[in-house]
């Protein structure tokens, strides 16, 4: 009666994809650094990269439906172990970059649920600057998060929940009121639409070479990131053989439709040169600045005051920071847990410290989860406390975790072609039904993802910004050597036999 209690719905574990994929603020990042023009690569994306990929972890999932280890579990079983301790480990570290990347961010939603705005640049204690002081508190949030999800998978089930239903409700109320302004400006865009060319063309001066255009791909890698990481709950599904690909094909769909909506409707309501071409404007605080425009927008338009028409304004903002606030919340006590126990538990016992695999009494690797803790709080503090502006530092949190979020896709797609060769699986759920479609399909998504990697480094490098080229090509860089070196001190220590 205990595990049935514990077994997660459809409807829930849709709530999941939502907030583990799609992230709203994606949409504000988008429509700053690439306008209109974002739609094209989002719906592309969509066709090339994000449905195919959803369809192959569905295969996956359900081929390994009875397995514990997730993504460990998929390329364990497809390419062997090796493969799959070094690609899962890198899979893995790239969660540990993406938390090191928002928990400074989840700061911005809720200064802006306090004053109805991004106050965070404004912020000091103990005389640190801005970005130190937004650095000490993730650092407090990360501790908070991984003591609450030491406590068990029903506090992480109920949090995320009540996430994913809030995000839906902000995303409804920003619709809703882009609509309201769209249909009372009588079809007049703040942004206006001229010609075709103006879904092709960014607005962004950064974004004008085609080199820093294909670098656009690892922005919507990243929005499209995080379906596989719930490849670890599929042990905890109801029905997990029908429920775990199904849940992941309507997640997918929904996002996708979603992100080409949100995106074209923020320039109802914002002018990308007025409103988002100044130094106040970051990847971190973009989406709080649209949501605050539309709502004076809004106001205006119905003929109030300026000064309704600012509390109207704050009004929306505080609505989306308490909104974002509790998505990112939610988000995080899934990610926290859920790309962790996919790699120690599915990895083999001996390639890991006994006390690393430990599970306390909730049934929760409680080491592992503080250990984890101690790595995002290192590499937090090296970033934090290194002087950057605003601008600067989110740009640094946003393209390292966008290129540590795409690299590790190259072993799953990788892997998929010789996961269909295995003829001993059972196999619930079938898309790509035979050799020649596995084969380009794979082909299609692989070149995809090492085309917009290669150009997200290149990029800064050819503007002599090193700072941003090294911390976006380490994660990956360090976290393979790191997976690879350790395997091989294991071999080292009289395991072969047990590496097969």
């Amino acid at each position: 009666m205990k595990n049935k209690a514990t077994k997660i719905s459809l409807f829930s574990f849709v709530l999941m994809v939502l907030i583990s994929t799609f992230g709203f603020n994606n949409t504000g990042i988008a429509y700053r650094q690439m306008g209109y023009s974002s739609i094209i690569w989002y719906l592309l994306m969509a066709v090339i990269f994000f449905l195919p990929c959803g369809l192959m972890f569905a295969e996956y999932g359900s081929a390994f439906k009875d397995e514990h280890g997730g993504i460990y579990s998929w390329l364990k079983g497809s390419v062997g172990e090796k493969t799959a301790f070094i690609g899962t480990f890198t899979w893995y570290a790239s969660w540990i970059v993406w938390m090191i990347s928002m928990s400074p961010k989840i700061w911005i939603p809720f200064s802006t649920l306090l004053s109805g705005h991004d106050s965070t640049q404004t912020w000091h204690i103990f005389d640190l600057s801005p970005t130190a002081t937004v650095g000490v508190l993730a650092i407090l949030w990360m501790i908070l998060v991984t003591w609450c999800d030491s406590k068990g998978i029903k506090s992480i089930t109920r949090i995320s929940s009540i996430g994913g239903s809030f995000i839906v409700m902000v995303v409804v109320v920003f619709c809703l009121a882009s609509l309201a302004l769209l249909l009372i400006n009588h079809g007049q865009l703040a942004e206006p639409l001229h010609n075709v060319t103006d879904f092709t063309k960014s607005p962004n001066p950064n974004f004008q070479t085609k080199i820093s255009i294909i670098s656009f791909i690892t922005y919507v890698m990243f929005a499209y990131g995080g379906i596989e990481s719930l490849g670890g709950m599929i042990d905890k599904l109801k029905n997990p053989a029908q429920n775990f690909p199904l849940g992941i094909v309507i997640g997918a769909v929904a996002i996708a439709v979603t992100y080409a909506g949100t995106i074209f409707l923020c320039g109802v309501s914002t002018n990308w040169t007025k409103v988002l071409g100044n130094n106040y404007v970051n990847l971190g605080n973009v989406l709080y600045v649209i949501i605050n425009n539309l709502g004076y927008t809004l106001g205006k338009s119905l003929g109030l005051t300026s000064g309704t028409s600012v509390i109207i304004g704050n009004s929306f903002d505080r609505f989306a920071g308490l909104s974002l606030w509790l998505g990112y919340g939610g988000s995080f006590f899934v990610l926290l847990y859920s790309p962790l126990k996919s790699f120690i538990m599915g990895a083999s016992k001996h390639l890991l410290p006994y006390n690393l695999v430990k599970l306390n009494k909730h049934q929760m690797p409680a080491n592992a989860m503080w250990i984890q803790a101690g790595i995002v709080i290192v590499i937090l503090m090296m970033i934090s406390f290194g002087g950057h502006d605003s601008q600067k530092y989110y740009l640094i949190l946003t393209d390292m975790t966008n290129l540590s979020m795409a690299f590790p896709y190259l072993f799953l797609v990788g892997a998929f072609p010789f996961f269909k060769r295995k003829t001993f699986l059972t196999r619930p759920f079938v898309f790509f039904k035979t050799k020649w479609s596995t084969d380009v399909i794979s082909l299609i998504v692989l070149t995809t993802l090492v085309i917009g990697m290669l150009f997200t480094i290149w990029e800064p490098l050819i503007e002599h910004d090193y700072v941003t080229a090294f911390w976006t090509a380490i994660g990956p860089v360090f976290f393979s050597a790191i997976a690879w070196l350790w395997y091989h001190h294991q071999e080292k220590q009289n395991l072969k036999t047990y590496l097969k």
